[in-house]
C-alpha cells in the first residue's frame, strides 16, 4: 500500500515509513530539503494521487476543498482519501458521497495526541466512513495508534470536535488552575508535583502546565488553530439544538489572544490573559 502525506504530516510520515509502508509526501508549496529529510517526495500532485491511499493533513475543510478540486479528477474507483485533520463534519459528508459516485471511498480520521503521539505511534484516531472503506484503510492508520470506527462519513471529525471541547476547557482549567497557585504565592511546581497522580492529574496539566509555568509559547498546538477547532465545536452544537457555555467563553479568549497578535503562539499562551 502507498500512502502520501503533506509536510504537516510528517511525523506520520515518518512513523508509516518506519512501520514498512510504501510513503512519499506530497506538499502545495516548495519546501526546504531539511524539513522533509528522510521521506520521499512526489514532484506532482498526478504522480502523488497513484498512491491507494491518500493522506490529507491540511489546516481546515477550506483546504481540504482546495486539494480534493485538483486531487479527486484524478484519483480511480478503488482508491480511498482519508483527511486526518481537522475539518467540517458536514463539509466531510458531503466529499464522502460526491466520491462514492465515482468508486473512490472516504474516511474522515482526525487524530488526537500531536507530534509526539505520531512519532511512538500512540496517537488516537476517530474514523468516520462506510464499513467497507474503513476496514481498507484500518492496518494503516491502526499501525499509528489506536483506531476506532465512529460511525458514518463525519462522525470521526464529530468525535475529534467533542475531544476538542475536552481539550480546550482543560486547557483553559489548568490555566487558571496555575494563575491561582502563582497568585497565592505558591510555587506553582510544586503544586504540580504534588497533583500528580491524582484526580486533578492529566497530560495536559504535566505538558501545557509546564509550559504555562515557563512561560514558554513556542509553537505546538497553535491559539489560531484552538480558536478554528472552538468555532467548529461551537457551529455543531448550534445545528444540534445544544448549548456549550464554557466552551463560548473560550472562543472568546481565543479570539482575544489572537486580536493581541498571539494567534501563532502556543495555546499555553491562554495564562497570560489571566496573569499579565
Amino acid at each position: 500500500m502507498r500512502a502520501r502525506a503533506r509536510v504537516d504530516g510528517r511525523p506520520i510520515a515518518r512513523s508509516l515509513l518506519g512501520g514498512g509502508y510504501d510513503v512519499h509526501g506530497w506538499n502545495r508549496s516548495s519546501l526546504d530539503a531539511p524539513l522533509t529529510a528522510g521521506i520521499p517526495l512526489c514532484v506532482t500532485m498526478a504522480a502523488a494521487a497513484e498512491a491507494d491511499v491518500s493522506l490529507l493533513v491540511l489546516t481546515d475543510s477550506d483546504a481540504v476543498d482546495a486539494v480534493l478540486r485538483d486531487l479527486e479528477p484524478l484519483l480511480r474507483p478503488g482508491q480511498v482519501v482519508v483527511d486526518m485533520g481537522t475539518s467540517d463534519p458536514a463539509r466531510s459528508s458531503a466529499h464522502a458521497e460526491r466520491l462514492a459516485t465515482s468508486g473512490i471511498g472516504w474516511v474522515d480520521a482526525p487524530v488526537s495526541g500531536g507530534p509526539e503521539g505520531a512519532e511512538t505511534r500512540r496517537l488516537a484516531i476517530m474514523a468516520g466512513g462506510t464499513e467497507d472503506d474503513c476496514r481498507t484503510v484500518e492496518p494503516l492508520l491502526s499501525s499509528l495508534g489506536g483506531f476506532v470506527r465512529v460511525g458514518g462519513a463525519g462522525a470521526g471529525h464529530t468525535v475529534k470536535l467533542v475531544n476538542q471541547v475536552i481539550v480546550g476547557l482543560t486547557i483553559e482549567a489548568v490555566a487558571e488552575a496555575i494563575a491561582l497557585a502563582e497568585t497565592a504565592q505558591l510555587d506553582p511546581r510544586l503544586a504540580q508535583r504534588a497533583l500528580a497522580g491524582g484526580s486533578a492529574d492529566s497530560r495536559i496539566l504535566q505538558a501545557h502546565g509546564t509550559r504555562m509555568i515557563e512561560r514558554d509559547f513556542a509553537a505546538r498546538a497553535t491559539v489560531r488553530t484552538m480558536l478554528k477547532e472552538a468555532r467548529l465545536a461551537l457551529a455543531l452544537a448550534e445545528s444540534v439544538g445544544v448549548e456549550l457555555p464554557h466552551l463560548a467563553d473560550l472562543a472568546d479568549r481565543w479570539d482575544r489572544l489572537v486580536a493581541d497578535g498571539q494567534g501563532a503562539a502556543d495555546c499555553a499562551a491562554l495564562i497570560s490573559l489571566l496573569t499579565d
